[in-house]
């Protein structure tokens, strides 16, 4: 991640060799066991934005991710005909999409997938949205927003529903901006943020709104890995529903899946 991070943040090859560095130490430093991942990631992608003054690394890829995601999802979503559990499947399908991954490898693997997934709790979604009345959709990578739209929108005729996206940028995350570059500002309607640049959400940086909204929520939809690793630290008590692609070891043995499994999970 430090290695991709420098390269994007800077074409300067001096300067790319001294964030990484720092970032390698902030690494050696906090990962330990008790330690969630992105309380690591966080400090290393702040120091490798801060010593290359590029506060958004990644941009050049999102804007790439919004343009080829906005054709696939003109190319899939067709075969998805409205329903929670069909809507759920595409917008897991969004989840394909990784800035770690060739681009043309994703859009293979989006027109030829006939999604199932690994961890399926698909068959509660439909209840746990229509018995809200407040929801968030906490939602993951910049690309993405096309795919969830279809389930956003078919939230909202049951329960006041707000998208939440990061304040600042982290990775490819969507933020506002992406969303205005996407062009779906006027789609998209209501949105709040984590007031972080953090993958997934860690309370302690959130803002106050944020944690409020959070706790008066009576459903979460959290896409992605980051909440994963970081809201599955939360007691259960079926409030909140993950909706991933499992794309790294750690995170598809905590969840007892295949590498590269979709889960739909009620935790």
């Amino acid at each position: 991640m430090a290695d991709q991070a420098c390269a994007l943040a800077t074409d300067d090859v001096t300067l790319r060799k001294e964030a990484r560095q720092k970032a390698e130490k902030i690494l050696n430093r906090k990962l330990k066991p008790g330690v969630v991942s992105i309380q690591v990631a966080t400090p290393m992608h702040d120091v490798i934005k801060q010593m290359t003054s590029n506060p958004d690394p990644y941009r050049s890829t999102k804007d790439i991710e919004i343009g080829e995601a906005r054709q696939l999802f003109e190319l899939v979503k067709n075969s998805y005909q409205e329903g929670f559990i069909s809507y759920l499947r595409l917008t897991a399908l969004g989840n394909a999409i990784d800035f770690f991954r060739p681009i043309e490898k994703v859009k293979r693997e989006i027109r030829a997938l006939k999604l199932q997934f690994a961890v399926d709790d698909s068959s509660l979604l439909e209840s746990k949205v229509t018995n809200a009345k407040f929801i968030l959709y906490l939602a993951d990578n910049a690309g993405e927003v096309f795919f969830d739209m279809p389930l956003l929108n078919l939230m909202r005729r049951y329960a006041h529903t707000v998208y939440v996206v990061k304040e600042n940028p982290v990775q490819n995350d969507i933020t506002v901006e992406d969303i205005r570059k996407s062009g779906m500002e006027s789609i998209v309607g209501e949105v709040m943020t984590t007031g972080t640049a953090t993958p997934g959400v860690i309370f302690s940086l959130a803002s106050e709104e944020f944690k409020l909204a959070f706790d008066k929520a009576d459903f979460v939809f959290a896409k992605g890995m980051g909440y994963y690793e970081t809201l599955e630290e939360l007691p259960a008590g079926g409030r909140i529903f993950f909706c991933l692609k499992a794309k790294c070891g750690p995170v598809a043995r905590s969840l007892r899946v295949p590498l590269d499994s979709y889960v739909a999970k009620l935790h």
